[in-house]
């Protein structure tokens, strides 16, 4: 029975960890809405730590580098197509921002509309939104965008509406934020992460929910008060919004907790509880769980030195760094049996870099592989001997990069890691342009070394 039960969890993408297998059913959550006056947040607080002090996110092998790369060419097979914009037999000649409007209008006009028409408007409205900066094109009805959404969410016609509603939402924060957006969504989306019936609803709505509370004027107790909301989601697998077992919600719940963690300056109240979650959660059967948790346990440790840097005081941590390295190795050693090869291989590269950064006290992604250094008195043709006679030895460094037309940003904390994997998940192909052309997202990851990449010509 109990290895029936574990292949049918590993197939529906269910995740158990092995404290939930021997707990009882936990009470629902209790959170209330927001409480302390909106204020803004404050972007790159721990984002901006310098590379030597400190998601289901990828992060690279020791041998390979991780470019993830985004230009306009990603976006245009699918604008105008099935998975993009609909097309509308009137808009065939009109520019972006007429069909902006166009859609705009339509959300605004619910009586005359059907739950077929609303979900195409949406849809539209949500592509739009990604592959192009419309802020000057909504700001001046926001109010009324923000509502319209909202009656989607709380009262969509179907599933779907009530997921692109969501998506839209987030899509539209990350636009033209307000500094009162949070307090006025915060219950709808925390109704829709515990009475969604469909599981995608759940996702999209904790995503929101870390949009809001950092982009949309939430306080600070409210980001802590979310951050408690998003525990409270791992450490029961789910079972707090009705989503008992679910690798997915889990997962989604674990990334919003790291993207809602980099803006809080002092995570120390937080930390015990949650590292205690987040090492039940290695255990999972869900290898994006497992992965979301490692990654959160590295950004607690990272926390941790940027307090020590910042104040001189020891931090309180009380968990032990070799036990936790030591767990992850017993974790990709015994998948072999429990994951498939795609992921094994996937869940061994993104737990390497996290015990590479728990061992050197580094971020993401950092390759201890290298080359000897070459001399440049010698023309480079010989390598440089060091005091000791030996050869000296470069490292190849970080090697997690976000590339963006013709430049590099280098992933080089847990913090940024969490920013791009969450921009990554809402912005999808669009975020060369955002991050071209948005503020707003800049800002998100202004922490980030950017290298410029030369243009090449071809040889004829």
């Amino acid at each position: 029975m109990h290895d029936l039960r574990k292949k049918a969890l590993l197939e529906s993408g269910k995740t158990v960890s092995r404290k939930a297998r021997a707990r009882p059913d936990p009470p629902r959550s209790t959170l209330s809405p927001g409480n302390g006056s909106p204020a803004s947040s404050r972007p790159g607080s721990r984002a901006t730590s310098t590379a030597g002090s400190r998601a289901g996110s990828r992060v690279p092998s020791e041998d390979e580098a991780s470019d993830y790369e985004y230009d306009d060419a990603m976006t245009m097979s699918s604008a105008n197509s099935v998975s993009g914009e609909d097309v509308y037999e009137d808009d065939t000649n009109k520019t972006w921002p007429e069909r902006l409007q166009d859609r705009i209008a339509e959300l605004q006009d619910r009586k005359r509309s059907s739950v077929q028409g609303r979900e195409a408007t949406l849809k539209a409205y949500v592509h739009i939104l990604k592959h192009h900066f419309a802020q000057k094109y909504i700001e001046k009805n926001i109010s009324d965008i923000n509502a319209a959404l909202l009656r989607s969410i709380r009262s969509g016609s179907s599933d779907q509406e009530r997921l692109l509603a969501l998506k839209a939402l987030t899509a539209t924060i990350l636009t033209c934020p307000t500094e009162t957006v949070f307090d006025h969504v915060f219950s709808a989306l925390k109704v829709a992460c515990e009475n969604g019936e469909e599981d995608k609803i759940k996702v999209e709505a904790i995503t929101a929910l870390s949009i809001a509370v950092t982009l949309g004027g939430g306080s600070s107790s409210a980001a802590e008060e979310v951050l408690d909301f998003l525990l409270e989601i791992i450490e029961s697998d789910g079972q707090s919004v009705g989503a008992p077992d679910n690798g997915s919600v889990v997962a989604a719940a674990l990334q919003a907790w790291a993207f809602v963690a980099s803006y809080v300056d002092d995570l120390s109240v937080q930390s015990d509880q949650a590292m205690e979650a987040f090492m039940e959660q290695l255990d999972s059967t869900d290898s994006d769980v497992q992965t979301g948790a490692g990654v959160n346990i590295a950004l607690l440790f990272e926390a941790a030195r940027d307090y020590e840097e910042e104040t001189g005081e020891s931090s309180d941590m009380q968990y032990n760094q070799h036990r936790i390295m030591t767990r992850m190795a017993e974790i990709v050693r015994d998948s072999s049996k429990t994951v498939s090869k795609s992921n094994r291989k996937q869940l061994k590269a993104n737990f390497q870099s996290i015990i590479t950064s728990l061992e050197r006290g580094l971020g993401p992604g950092y390759s201890t592989a290298g080359r000897g250094a070459a001399n440049p008195h010698t023309g480079g043709s010989k390598l440089e001997i060091n005091a000791g006679g030996e050869e000296d030895f470069v490292e190849f460094g970080y090697r997690e990069k976000l590339r963006i037309h013709n430049q590099s940003l280098i992933i080089d904390t847990w913090s940024l890691h969490a920013r791009v994997d969450t921009l990554k998940t809402v912005l999808g192909g669009g975020l060369a342009t955002q991050y071209i052309e948005n503020p707003v997202v800049r800002e998100v990851l202004k922490g980030a070394d950017v290298e410029y990449i030369a243009k090449t010509t071809k040889r004829r």
